[in-house]
C-alpha cells in the first residue's frame, strides 16, 4: 500500500459539558496537528498517489470552516461532544466527499484515507477508513 500524507493545523475552542472531562468541562483553546494519510495499492504513471499540492489545498480547505472558531458556537455541532476523535471523524468525512468529487485528480486511485489530530507531543487520535 503507498500512501502520501500532509500536514495542516487548526486553532480552536470548545468544552466538553460533562463530568468525564474533568476540567475540560469548561471553556478551553486546543491546536491540532492534523495529518491526512491517502493511501492507495497502486501510484499512477508518473509514480504519484496524490498531487501533494492538491492534497494540501483540500486538506487546508476541509479545515477552513474550523479555524480559530468556538465549536460550541457551530450549529451543526450542537448536542455533539467536540472531542479530538469527533473531530476526526468530521474531518474525514469533509475530506473523503472532496477526493469522491474528484478534487484531487486522482482518478479514483486513493481507496482509504485516515486523518489523525495530534493534541500534544504526547496524544493524538486518527479516524481511518475506506473511500
Amino acid at each position: 500500500m503507498f500512501a502520501v500524507e500532509v500536514r495542516d493545523h487548526i486553532m480552536i475552542a470548545h468544552s466538553l459539558p460533562s463530568e468525564v472531562f474533568g476540567p475540560a468541562q469548561g471553556m478551553h483553546g486546543a491546536t491540532f496537528t492534523v495529518d491526512a494519510a491517502f493511501f492507495t495499492e497502486e501510484i499512477d504513471d508518473h509514480g504519484l498517489v496524490v498531487d501533494i499540492g492538491l492534497a494540501t489545498e483540500a486538506l487546508a480547505d476541509t479545515l477552513a470552516p474550523l479555524r480559530y472558531k468556538n465549536l460550541d458556537e457551530i450549529p451543526e455541532f450542537k448536542g455533539k461532544f467536540t472531542t479530538t476523535e469527533f473531530l476526526c471523524h468530521h474531518i474525514f468525512s469533509r475530506l473523503a466527499d472532496q477526493v469522491r468529487t474528484g478534487k484531487l485528480a486522482d482518478h479514483g486511485r486513493v481507496k482509504r484515507l485516515r486523518i489523525s489530530l495530534h493534541e500534544s507531543h504526547v496524544a493524538r487520535a486518527w479516524f481511518e477508513g475506506d473511500i
